[in-house]
């Protein structure tokens, strides 16, 4: 899954698929006849499609994995708490937190962590950076807008470019993989890519350094320096692959 750009980005599936693995790109607004617009989210959405891959007579199972960046990052995450049958979860420069608009699931809505766009500036070239418009996740009210992944019965690998200027995602990763630990969980590797920016992408992909965000309505600094973010995407493409074959039961796959 992808982020706010919306649609149906199918190029790392289909990557991924021809090493062996079965796999659904899932897109959640802004393609065919779902909404246009990302106003709520409804993880019942998702859990049709978890049902629909793990019962697909071409994925062995028992559990499957999500592979997630960015604002899906956080959605991953939430399948991974209230979904059965995930066995084995990526989220790359995502959030522990739900972000941006409310997620409902069975009666319970669960609030978007909350934002001041005080915090947005411009850069000396005029693109915005909005690394530090959203709030702590950690603190006060904002503690209602993270997902309680120790309720997870998957392996987590949290993926996090040091020079992501999309938002704090180190912070994240590093608060997600402390909030484990004090359930007594020992289910997540943080990997942490020193020069690497926010879109993470499959190997040989060229470094976007900037580019119109769709919600904020301004092009934005996603950070990363080209050669660090090239070899970045280089050693992820391998790891994500290892971690899933390894928490899939994958032998018969490809390398």
């Amino acid at each position: 899954m992808y982020g706010t750009g919306g649609g149906l980005p199918e190029y790392r599936a289909s990557l991924l698929a021809s090493r062996g693995f079965a796999v659904l790109a899932l897109a959640y607004y802004s393609y065919l006849d779902l909404p246009k617009d990302m106003r709520e989210l409804d993880l019942e959405y998702f859990e049709e499609a978890v049902s629909f891959l793990r019962t697909h007579p071409q994925v062995k199972g028992p559990g499957i994995g999500v592979l997630a960046i960015s604002k899906s990052g956080d959605l991953a995450l939430s399948m991974a708490s209230f979904l059965p049958g995930i066995s084995a979860t990526v989220s790359i420069n995502g959030c522990n937190a739900n972000t941006l608009f409310p997620l409902r699931y069975k009666g319970t809505v669960f609030p978007p962590l909350s934002f001041k766009t005080s915090r947005q500036f411009l850069t000396k070239s005029g693109i915005a950076n909005i690394r530090d418009t959203l709030n702590n996740p950690t603190e006060g009210e904002n503690r209602q807008s993270l997902i309680p992944i120790e309720q997870a019965q998957c392996r987590f690998l949290f993926v996090v470019a040091e020079d992501d200027q999309n938002w704090k995602s180190p912070f994240y990763a590093e608060e997600a993989a402390k909030r484990l630990r004090e359930h007594g969980k020992d289910n997540c590797e943080v990997v942490v890519y020193p020069g690497a920016g926010h879109y993470l992408e499959p190997p040989y992909f060229p470094h976007c350094p900037s580019s119109l965000h769709l919600l904020v309505g301004l092009p934005v600094v996603w950070g990363g320096e080209p050669r660090s973010h090239g070899e970045a995407q280089v050693d992820l493409w391998g790891r994500i692959q290892a971690f899933f074959i390894k928490h899939l039961d994958g032998e018969h796959l490809q390398g």
